[in-house]
């Protein structure tokens, strides 16, 4: 971030300077009172860096699992690897290279892990770090490699390559052995042929001189370390997938891929002892069973008082046409057969203990699926599955977007988690959760922090996410209100969507009255009450509002209606519309086309409304004349004034949703009145003159982007589930050149240049970058507000500004934020009586800024953000104070006005993938630094920038990725993440009784160091691999080991981590020795007891 800093700085002067030659050249009568508000934000308040990733990991593509320090890893295709501990320790780190992760081997208790990947890289990872980091890396040149296993408390990795030979590397110095065992030699004369690449390595349980090799053609080979040649070769002629040890290492079993299991006696390689087709149809007279789909893992576990589990994926009979994935459990007779919702990637049995040598006692099973991770408890009768603790259902329905709100009230997260309670599904495993390694960060942030999820399927999710964790609390379902058709036939094609016609596209919400309003894209807009009690609503409130695309005369006066409007056109005196209980019955104009009705139906029937989000009115958008209603734009709701407003790139309309009526129904044209800048002809395509593209449309949209925005958006149609089929005649260009709402802002200030005190107004900024302002007349408070109109009459006051407008919001004399109007929250399902009083008293609040209750002459200021620019407005001059062109070569795709360090700024995500902030109101740059190289769609419409310096996207289809661009968040962000690495002791290994011990009957130890040292097996050659140095430095443990080193490295650590950076040898050593002091009287016995196991480098 460093040669950012000098830039921030230099763009800082320069920017200081030219507001300030501005500011002179104005000469405003106000001008004078500008530069009296103290900006407290600098460039060193600012820093960028991401904090946590959370959501499950896009796209799998391995597992593992520390049995001792319970930690979960899983590698995915893009080379991320994410780690889990207990519910709340989570870490995300990544490969530089982005290449796919094929293998993951814990170095079990040592907090390390290697990876291997689809590059032929092998990598150290040092996890006694919070981030972890890579020590050591090997980049094989000659061979691919296909396989590795490192075996328990050894410092040596068995690496199988494509070619079919295995070379091993010390996972100390990360450096090759010179032994290698070739694949001609390990098979000999027993094939013709080359075997294939090495499908499986490991070691006999019981001798760790015997090592057993699986080649994908169907031969296995025991390999005999020290005479370096092979005992026993099993051949079978369907290849092999995957293979397992019985722990007494006298039995292996293999799957295959016609679906069958072959159990092998050691001594017996000539036929298996025994072959299983788990699903395939016994048929008579012996014959073989039918061939099944491939058994693609198979794992043989053993339990002290009962039969062994096999455990396997795949499998299954080629007639089960359409059946899902499925996991079976073989135990004793019994089999179970687990179907998945996802296809399986990996799967690992939980055992008690990490020796193989051992009673291996399964617990569980982790299943790692495509898009999910499942763990079954194998302890309880009918395998019922944990209930995850993770937040892994961000994808549950693709996100289409997405908000984030920094600083609530701190009321918000309990009365959500408390109607969320009742949502749980039941039937889970009653254990706790087995993975539950490393420790809890310490949170030193306290404010409440809520993310809202908006998904294709219609449903809304809130998110907890204080103190940089998420956990879900609360699922509001929106496509409750709708009905839904039995099948394809039975759908009107009143559709304007092939599929998802629920989906989310714009959430409006209100923390402080938690009044709640969703768009969707059907052109339908629900306002949501949140309620502790449950309703029955017998109608469903609904309105239609039939906005129009219509230049019937280009002088139509602003009051006056076009004929074909049933809502009356808001002028100075709107009137009530009946709330219809049901959608109109008319469905097509007198030409046959379809007119009139809305894209969805809302049900007749009574609606029970559990505690929550309770529906308070449905509003919908009609087809007219054959068009369908255009997709929403933007959305307000504000609960003081009891309005909600919304607009798309037909027009706006505004609504009362207290007295269930339409205020406002008006064409973008209509809002200018005579004001209208633009030479707009009737119904045509035409080019008119664009700053940059309906920049809105073209991001909800999916349309065509000009060649200086991003690329990506169109190309990612998949993903981008808004884009649409149309049965609409209007052309494209049309709509990309009609004029949409793009922004909407309730607030109390001035509306025209001569008012003395500020009033309730709605400020609504268009795609062509032009601002307009309606005032509001509320009736008074209590009964008055129920039974008076609500009165709205544009104003006149026109701003403009280059490119679409994206975000407005107004500062007081003294600068400090002027929040909309709100509501505080109160029980609306209570009896009548208790609320009387309440009634009564109740006035509408007004905005609770300083400049209400100071003196009338007090000024304001109006901040409004563009695609291209940022202008301050001082009102009620309305003339610019300041004005900041933003970027010329790309375009602001969110801007958001923010708390930070108590002061405010303007922070923006621009397409180019920089991100910045300006203070306010001077707008002077205070950082700019270029973040993302690739903006997608999914990002550009998930980006969102909140308080307190925070941040979110949506990185992939399944994750979110947070970031803050606040420096002190930055500098706590080391306290507030969890440790991954707790000192554990490794579990005694099992005892064999003192004569086996003595004459050797139990399991044969091996000298690894004596076979692959370079004394006895020499060099590797230089050309085959190649070792990289990892960044890890200092602070990586450059090789963890048991006992007494172990115990120094932790030590070692503990320093690491606290920032000091030891210097020589014995400085080093002497600071190790004493914080290891407490450990010296386990650590002689462990030296003892593991003396040839040594092997810490300094």
């Amino acid at each position: 971030m460093r040669k950012f800093n000098i830039r921030k700085v230099l763009d800082g002067l320069t920017a200081g300077s030219s507001s300030t030659s501005q500011q002179q050249q104005q000469q405003q009568p106000t001008g004078n009172r500008e530069p009296e508000i103290q900006e407290t934000l600098q460039s060193e308040h600012f820093q960028l860096c991401k904090t946590v990733r959370h959501g499950f990991p896009y796209q799998p593509s391995a597992l593992a699992f520390d049995p001792v320090q319970k930690i979960l890893a899983v590698g995915t295709q893009t080379g991320a690897l994410r780690l889990f501990g207990r519910p709340g320790v989570e870490c995300y780190c990544q490969h530089d290279s982005g290449a796919a992760v094929i293998q993951l081997q814990f170095l079990i208790n040592e907090g390390a892990l290697v990876s291997a990947l689809a590059d032929d890289t092998l990598h150290l990872w040092n996890l006694r770090q919070k981030r972890p980091a890579i020590l050591h890396s090997l980049k094989f040149c000659r061979e691919r490699v296909t396989f590795c296993h490192l075996p328990f408390q050894s410092k040596w990795l068995y690496v199988g390559t494509e070619r079919g030979n295995i070379h091993i590397v010390n996972v100390e110095s990360f450096t090759l052995s010179g032994y290698v065992i070739m694949w001609n030699k390990a098979i000999e004369l027993s094939s013709k042929s080359h075997p294939g690449p090495v499908v499986h390595i490991s070691d006999n349980p019981m001798d760790e001189g015997k090592l057993l090799i699986g080649f994908e053609s169907g031969t296995v080979v025991l390999w005999d370390l020290k005479s370096k040649k092979a005992d026993y070769r099993y051949t079978y002629d369907e290849a092999i997938h995957s293979v397992a040890w019985h722990h007494e290492g006298k039995q292996f079993i293999c799957s295959h891929s016609d679906g069958t299991l072959t159990i092998w006696n050691v001594r017996s390689p000539t036929k298996p002892v025994q072959t299983i087709t788990p699903h395939g149809k016994q048929l008579k007279d012996g014959k073989k069973p039918e061939p099944c789909k491939p058994i693609l893992k198979v794992e043989f576990k053993t339990t002290r008082s009962g039969e062994p589990f096999i455990i396997l994926s795949g499998g299954l009979s080629y007639d089960t046409v359409g059946r899902r994935p499925c996991l079976t459990v073989m135990h004793g007779k019994s089999t179970a057969v687990l179907e998945m919702d996802y296809s399986i990637v990996d799967f690992l049995t939980l055992c008690e203990t990490p020796y193989p040598n051992d009673f291996q006692e399964p617990y569980a099973v982790v299943v790692l699926l495509e898009k999910d991770l499942v763990l079954i408890d194998l302890a309880q009768n009918g395998y019922p599955i944990f209930e995850n603790p993770y937040p892994l259902s961000i994808h549950e329905s693709p996100v289409t977007c997405c908000e984030y709100f920094a600083d609530c009230p701190v009321d918000l997260i309990p009365a959500l988690y408390s109607v969320g309670a009742r949502q749980k599904r039941q039937g889970y495993s009653k254990k706790e959760w087995p993975i539950n390694g490393g420790n809890w960060g310490l949170g030193a942030q306290s404010y409440p922090e809520i993310i809202i999820t908006g998904h294709a399927d219609g449903s809304v999710k809130f998110w907890d996410a204080s103190a940089i964790t998420l956990q879900v609390l609360y699922k509001l379902k929106t496509s409750k209100v709708f009905e839904k058709s039995k099948n394809k036939d039975d759908r009107p094609n009143t559709d304007i969507v092939d599929e998802d016609p629920y989906a989310i596209q714009i959430i409006s919400w209100c923390p402080e009255s938690r009044m709640l309003c969703i768009a969707g894209v059907s052109a339908h807009v629900i306002i949501y009450r949140f309620s502790k009690q449950e309703v029955i609503t017998e109608v469903i409130p609904m309105l239609e509002v039939r906005l129009l695309y219509e230049i019937n005369d280009v002088e139509s006066p602003e009051g006056e209606q076009p004929p074909p409007l049933p809502t009356p056109v808001g002028g100075s005196n709107p009137q009530p519309v009946p709330p219809q209980s049901h959608p109109s019955t008319s469905s097509s104009s007198s030409d046959g086309l379809r007119d009139n009705v809305p894209c969805l139906k809302v049900k007749n029937s009574p609606l029970k409304q559990s505690p929550g989000y309770q529906t308070e009115l449905v509003i919908q958008l009609v087809w007219v004349g054959g068009e369908p209603p255009q997709q929403i734009t933007s959305l307000a709701i504000n609960s003081s004034y009891g309005l909600v407003v919304f607009g798309n790139c037909n027009g706006i309309a505004m609504v009362d949703y207290l007295q269930k009526a339409v205020l406002l129904n008006l064409g973008t044209i209509e809002l200018y009145g005579s004001n209208d800048p633009y030479r707009r002809e009737p119904r045509s395509p035409r080019k008119s003159r664009q700053p940059s593209g309906a920049g809105l449309c073209d991001i909800t949209e999916g349309t065509v982007v000009p060649e200086d925005r991003c690329k990506s958006p169109t190309s990612d149609v998949k993903d981008n589930s808004f884009s649409r089929s149309r049965s609409s005649s209007v052309t494209s260009i049309d709509k990309e050149s009609r004029e949409a709402i793009s922004a909407l802002h309730f607030c109390e200030t001035f509306t025209r240049k001569a008012d003395l005190s500020p009033s309730p107004c709605l400020w609504v900024g268009t795609t062509l970058g032009t601002v307009l302002v309606i005032a509001l007349n509320l009736p008074p408070g209590g009964e008055q507000r129920l039974l008076q109109p609500v009165i709205v009459s544009p104003s006149g006051t026109i701003l403009r500004l280059k490119g679409a407008i994206l975000r407005m919001a107004f500062l007081d004399t003294t600068g400090c934020l002027v929040p909309p109007a709100h509501e505080p929250w109160r029980e609306h399902n209570v009896p009548e009586e208790k609320d009387e009083k309440e009634k009564l008293k109740k006035r509408r609040p007004v905005s609770v800024s300083p400049s209400s209750s100071q003196e009338i002459s007090e000024n304001q200021y109006a901040v409004i953000c563009s695609e291209k620019q940022a202008k301050v407005i001082s009102l009620p001059t309305q003339n610019c104070a300041y004005k900041q062109n933003i970027t010329e070569t790309s375009f602001v795709l969110r801007g958001d006005i923010v708390a930070l360090s108590n002061s405010i700024c303007l922070a923006c995500f621009c397409a180019n993938g920089h991100i910045m902030t300006f203070s306010l109101p001077s707008l002077r740059p205070l950082l700019d630094v270029y973040y993302l190289p690739l903006t997608n769609m999914r990002i550009a419409r998930t980006f969102c920038f909140t308080n307190n310096g925070q941040a979110l996207y949506l990185v992939s289809p399944t994750e979110i990725q947070r970031l803050t661009y606040s420096q002190e968040t930055c500098e706590n962000l080391q306290e507030m993440l969890g440790e991954l690495f707790t000192p554990v002791e490794t579990p005694e290994a099992p005892n064999r009784g003192f004569f086996k011990g003595l004459f050797g009957g139990g399991a044969q130890s091996l000298d690894r160091e004596e076979l692959f040292g370079e004394s006895s097996s020499g060099k590797a050659s230089r050309s085959l691999a190649q070792h990289i140095p990892g960044p890890g430095g200092i602070e990586g443990v450059k090789g963890a080991a048991s006992g007494v080193v172990g115990e120094l490295a932790r030590a070692r650590l503990a320093l690491d981590e606290r920032g000091q950076k030891l210097g020589d040898l014995e400085e080093r050593t002497a600071a190790m020795l004493s914080s290891a002091d407490s450990f010296s009287k386990h650590a002689h016995e462990m030296m003892l007891k593991y003396k040839d196991k040594k092997w810490y480098q300094f």
